[in-house]
């Protein structure tokens, strides 16, 4: 195992357990970032301990007993440090501090914006920089967002803790929204594509922490059906390549079929969530030989399971106009561009495409310069570029 992977692997756990010890975000983090330096130099010399986990955590919490005599805090609080770990059985796996940091970052009370920026510094151990530059914003804002996050936690009383089984189903939401929103960061952007990696590990987690969750699952399972389509995504200009194009040869079976197998457990439990119809829906697309095999209707009929949002109602408008007709679908979709999806770039673009399907080339090149004007990306505009080129001839 790579310095990396460990880094990745032991950070979140390192810095959970010394929080749950020492209260303290700032010196937790601190200290973690000396144990994992103390690693760096010295495992190539030394090798890297039988087991690393236990090492930084040893290492990490020396450095905080330290800390602490400085600063002269009571005996009780370097007792508590200083039985943080035993040479016998040291408990830096325990997997709750894990969780109750997840629980934590992802809090209700912190907005959107500040639970992935602590989920990313605090369990990924991304550095402010590297967050700031995912996120296109300043270093000095993202590190100012950091300490209001962590400001916020500790003036509100926001416990650290795993939410007692009757907060449960109002707080695992929280988490799992931020999970799929750190996903789609880094699936919609190939810049940002490591934040779908951390989703996804920190999603593994999530699974591994509460195996009884089955929109847990469900997410885990709809990041990897989607993830495993990543590289055919992007064609060699770097145009958007759309699903019923993409080249089904290329696409990751191993993922797939971990996907495949993860929502089938999940579905096993009889309690469908979002997440599981969503990647039940991913599933339908995976699992299709072909893009004339998808079974469309299915589709449509899970889209109709979803709460109905605008977004959702859009797209399932799609799924009804592949399984119906494409005149089915414009006129779906034309029910919905005077409500709230007026100025989604994804509406026009879905009008040109069904325009193009039906032969109505003039009007689908409307529609496409339309889309063209609200693109979010430079892979979209190189793709509905191509498409305006095609109903302009």
């Amino acid at each position: 195992m790579t310095f990396e992977e460990i880094y990745r692997q032991d950070w979140g756990q390192v810095v959970a357990t010394l929080i749950r010890v020492t209260g303290d975000w700032e010196l937790a983090e601190e200290c973690a970032q000396e144990a994992f330096a103390a690693a760096l130099e010295r495992w190539p010399k030394d090798g890297v301990p039988d087991r690393p986990g236990a090492w930084l955590t040893t290492t990490a919490r020396n450095r905080a007993i330290d800390w602490l005599r400085r600063e002269a805090v009571g005996t009780q609080k370097l007792q508590e440090v200083a039985a943080m770990t035993h040479d016998s059985e040291p408990p830096y796996d325990v997997p709750d501090d894990r969780l109750r940091l997840m629980f934590t970052c992802c809090h209700p009370a912190l907005a959107m914006e500040a639970r992935v920026a602590l989920t990313l510094r605090t369990l990924a151990g991304l550095s402010t920089t590297e967050i700031a530059r995912a996120f296109l914003v300043p270093e000095t804002t993202m590190s100012k967002r950091l300490t209001r996050a962590k400001q916020k936690i500790q003036h509100a009383g926001i416990p650290y803790r795993v939410p007692p089984a009757h907060l449960l189903p109002e707080r695992t939401p929280a988490v799992l929204a931020v999970l799929y929103l750190l996903f789609n960061e880094g699936y919609s952007d190939v810049v940002r594509s490591n934040l779908s990696g951390e989703a996804i590990r920190l999603a593994r987690l999530l699974v591994q922490l509460m195996p009884d969750e089955p929109e847990a699952a469900g997410l885990l399972a709809l990041m990897l059906l989607h993830d495993a389509r990543r590289d055919t995504r992007l064609a060699p200009d770097g145009a958007l390549v759309t699903l019923d194009e993409q080249d089904r040869t290329q696409w990751d079976n191993t993922r797939i079929t971990e996907g495949v197998d993860l929502l089938d457990s999940a579905l096993r439990r009889r309690e469908p969530g979002p997440y599981q119809v969503q990647a039940a829906i991913a599933a339908c697309h995976a699992t299709a030989r072909t893009a004339a095999d998808t079974d469309w209707p299915q589709i449509a009929a899970l889209y109709a399971q979803l709460p109905q949002t605008p977004v959702v109602a859009l797209n399932r408008a799609v799924a009804i106009g592949m399984a119906d007709g494409p005149a089915v679908g414009l006129r779906l979709v034309d029910e919905l561009a005077a409500g709230a999806l007026s100025g989604y770039r994804l509406l026009p673009a879905t009008r040109a495409d069904l325009l193009r399907r039906l032969g109505r080339y003039a009007e689908a090149a409307v529609a496409y310069r339309q889309a063209i004007e609200l693109v979010a990306t430079d892979a979209e505009r190189r793709y509905l570029t191509k498409r305006l080129a095609e109903v302009s001839d």
